[in-house]
């Protein structure tokens, strides 16, 4: 099993800025592939930004040059920065890890989600 927890949602007026935090834990051999989603109300869930172990990533047209993602290897953690936010930025976001657990079998597990609000 391999469990995700996230942390950092919250309130904040727009312009603003949040940082988000994901660690995994459990039976991981490696976590290759660690991202961002976020849903709105009444939309489907959208890739926010994506990030490889070697460090590649990838982000939504919408958020380029607001947010950057990273991760600590070591700690199996990926982080969301997210700068000069906006209304539409409002969403409940969820971090998604993909990779091998200790028997060297796929896995794709999903963290519980976290607020993030962005008042105009």
């Amino acid at each position: 099993q391999v469990r995700l927890v996230e942390s950092g949602g919250g309130l904040v007026q727009a312009g603003g800025s949040l940082r988000l935090s994901c660690a995994a834990s459990g039976v991981i051999y490696n976590a290759n592939s660690m991202g961002w989603y976020r849903q709105a109300p009444g939309k489907q869930r959208e890739l926010v930004a994506r990030i490889i172990s070697g460090g590649g990533s990838n982000y939504a047209d919408s958020v380029k040059g607001r947010f950057t993602i990273s991760r600590d290897n070591t700690k199996n953690t990926v982080y969301l920065q997210m700068n000069s936010l906006k209304p539409e930025d409002t969403a409940v976001y969820y971090c998604n890890a993909q990779g091998l657990n200790t028997n060297y079998t796929i896995f794709s597990s999903w963290g519980q989600g976290t607020q993030v609000t962005v008042s105009s």
